[in-house]
């Protein structure tokens, strides 16, 4: 069991507060901490539903938004390798509602409806957006090991239009707004072909502000397009995404084509495989990183609890106990940006902090602010105990945790396709070519390295660093990573290379300039046959070299 030593370090309290787990600990100050202030100045009403047992104990989820016929549908095929209850895929818009792809031991589907009065689904609060909603969500579910650590949530295809917006029945970016504050990972897709950004698109992902640390994009269908285009591509996409993203900040873009089909475009298929890697370990990284995630997400909720209560408390104090109220609430919510600026220096607050001030100005035209409650100091500083003495002991927990427990990681499906296979990213390229060879790989370009040994003068069949220096600089290569490969090249540390140290070099530059990564420690497969412990390897390479 895991607890703190005292208060001071955000331990045990005289309150009693002793976590098993990280979980169990976010739960239990947000229940004891937080919720008592969202409750008193209708946090709820104006920002996010309450928090329940299930959205800290859900596993990671990762949310699809992308326009129609963008691959989102198949991306989540691709990751299962396997169809889920629910799947349609074709180039016309066919997903017409929101899926939840869950774990569960026999495969079926579960509505809307049945699904948010499940209390162990994270979808309880999702009933608010009512019957036009919930007839448009379900739940897949089906044994998939995958899915044993991650979720996935496929959304509907945006189109472009008014009318799309119009005919949904529901607040499709309220819906977006909510499911981005409780996933992992949010995935934009584009397809190499429709760069555009609709308004409904636009709309979108404005409501995924406030989530840009969990923002990926995936420039999907990339290999329909040669090398020149996808540059274009690529650059139209940037230039598109800065118009709707206002961060200074570029957004990770993985570039790839993510379904089982062959590639119409071999020309970048290293870069695809090696961006594929790049996003799965991403995703991979959700589980080991959950409880980071939810922390994180607590900490970002409570400082909008703290400031929500300022706004509500301040609009009370400033109106007026008889009469005139009706004109005070007018020019108070008028007024607000600078009470905004006023709260800002009082308490000393961050403008990032505050919510958006046009959208709070809509809401508090539906209420009496006389009815608001005053500041109630104790419970704002019991929030500012819990973020300064409790989430650094849960934290302190965390590592331990990590430090204790098996790394999680996502495994099954696309996870572990090719990377225990020669098909692996990197399987017999640059540093590991040659590992399942017979004979050691340097002695194929070896008699052209010998023709540069011998013109460098050797002294006792060796030459010496000075006369080396001068013909590894050639390579233009930073003296840094010169250093290293001299390093691994000189196998008996005598400050001189004979003629196969030499010749290991020179492969060394060579796999450097191809743009492959050199490693820490020489593999077995490259070190010179005359400097093994085996006296086979030297017998069978000089009878090859005979």
């Amino acid at each position: 069991m895991f607890s703190w030593a005292n208060k001071d370090q955000g331990g045990r309290s005289k309150e009693g507060d002793m976590f098993q787990t990280v979980t169990e600990g976010l739960q239990t100050l947000y229940t004891r901490k937080l919720l008592p202030l969202e409750e008193t100045y209708l946090f709820h009403d104006f920002h996010s539903p309450a928090l329940e047992e299930a959205d800290f104990q859900s596993k990671p989820m990762v949310l699809l938004v992308g326009q129609y016929s963008t691959g989102k549908t198949t991306f989540i095929r691709y990751l299962l390798e396997q169809d889920f209850p629910g799947m349609r895929i074709g180039p016309e818009p066919t997903t017409d509602g929101f899926i939840a792809v869950m774990y569960g031991e026999n495969e079926g589907v579960i509505p809307g409806n049945a699904l948010v009065v499940d209390p162990k689904k994270p979808f309880r609060k999702l009933n608010a957006f009512g019957n036009a909603f919930l007839n448009r969500f379900i739940c897949s579910q089906m044994p998939n090991q995958v899915l044993q650590s991650i979720s996935i949530i496929d959304t509907p295809g945006i189109l472009s239009g008014e009318k799309q917006r119009i005919s949904r029945g529901y607040d499709f970016s309220e819906v977006l707004r909510w499911f981005g504050e409780r996933v992992d990972r949010i995935i934009l897709l584009f397809d190499a072909h429709k760069l555009d950004i609709s308004d409904e698109f636009s709309e979108a992902i404005r409501a995924l502000r406030g989530q840009d640390d969990k923002i990926r994009v995936v420039l999907n269908k990339a290999d329909q397009v040669d090398t020149q285009q996808l540059m274009r591509v690529y650059g139209a996409l940037m230039w598109s995404l800065g118009k709707v993203i206002n961060t200074p900040e570029v957004v990770r873009v993985y570039l790839g084509s993510f379904w089982a089909k062959p590639l119409q475009n071999t020309d970048n298929r290293r870069l695809f495989e090696a961006e594929a890697q790049d996003l799965f370990r991403d995703i991979q990284g959700l589980p080991r990183n959950a409880a980071l995630r939810k922390l994180n997400d607590l900490i970002k909720r409570a400082r909008l609890a703290k400031v929500h209560a300022y706004i509500i408390s301040h609009l009370k104090k400033e109106m007026p106990s008889l009469f005139g109220k009706e004109k005070k609430k007018e020019e108070l919510i008028a007024r607000l940006p600078e009470i905004y600026l006023m709260l800002q220096r009082e308490h000393h607050i961050s403008p990032g902090d505050f919510p958006n001030v046009t959208k709070m100005q809509e809401q508090l035209q539906h209420y009496d602010f006389s009815k608001f409650p005053s500041l109630k100091i104790k419970l704002i500083e019991s929030v500012d105990k819990m973020l300064t003495n409790k989430i650094s002991g849960l934290m302190t927990l965390i590592r331990e945790e990590e430090r204790t427990q098996p790394a999680q990681m996502v495994s099954g499906g696309a996870f572990q396709g090719s990377e225990d296979s020669p098909f692996g990213r990197g399987y017999g390229e640059g540093i590991s070519a040659g590992a399942d060879a017979d004979d050691w790989i340097v002695s194929r370009d070896k008699p052209r390295y010998d023709e540069i040994f011998y013109t460098l003068m050797p002294i006792n069949g060796k030459v010496t660093g000075v006369n080396a220096k001068k013909e590894m600089m050639n390579s233009r290569l930073p003296n840094t990573v010169l250093g290293k490969i001299w390093k691994l090249s000189d196998c008996d540390c005598d400050g001189m290379l004979d003629d196969e140290e030499f010749a290991l070099a020179q492969h060394l530059i060579k796999v450097k300039l191809e743009g492959y990564e050199l490693p820490n420690e020489l593999p077995a497969h490259l070190v010179p046959p005359s400097h093994r412990k085996n006296p086979t390897a030297d017998i069978l390479f000089n009878h090859q070299e005979d």
